[in-house]
């Protein structure tokens, strides 16, 4: 949905993530002690974190540093993204209860949760060239 409402943004970056998702659904319905790729046995490697590390580098450096939480709005292509993240998170959430039950590669955990900063960092990068974040106001509404 993202990719769609974003028209070609970011598609490159997007279309990534997504290959990599298939990769880590695979990883985790492949629970076990020994997380090292096989022919066998689809894992998330320590390459993937890193380019979602950088990625997010790259997009960050072109953004204002943050002086307020942001609210999750602005362009549609933004809005799509937030609610990505959202997803992202409960995702994060619920491999973190299940590491409890079994334990899960620690990259799948790492890149989960790298990946909702890339997805909050497009967020804004979206927003800049549309009028940028929008900002929480405390106490705006008493």
């Amino acid at each position: 949905m993202a990719r769609a409402a974003l028209g070609g943004l970011h598609d490159d970056v997007l279309m990534r993530v997504q290959n990599d998702l298939f990769d880590l659904g695979a990883d985790i319905a492949t629970p076990g002690d020994d997380f090292a790729p096989s022919d066998m046995t689809l894992r998330i490697v320590a390459s993937q974190v890193e380019w979602l590390e950088a990625t997010i580098d790259r997009v960050n450096a072109g953004l204002d540093p943050l002086k307020s939480f942001i609210l999750p709005a602005g362009t549609p292509g933004a809005a799509a993204l937030h609610l990505a993240r959202a997803i992202v998170r409960r995702a994060e959430r619920a491999m973190v209860a299940a590491n409890a039950r079994t334990p899960l590669n620690p990259r799948a955990l790492t890149y989960i949760n790298r990946l909702s900063d890339l997805v909050f960092i497009l967020c804004r990068d979206v927003n800049k060239s549309g009028g940028g974040d929008v900002l929480w106001v405390p106490g705006a509404s008493r």
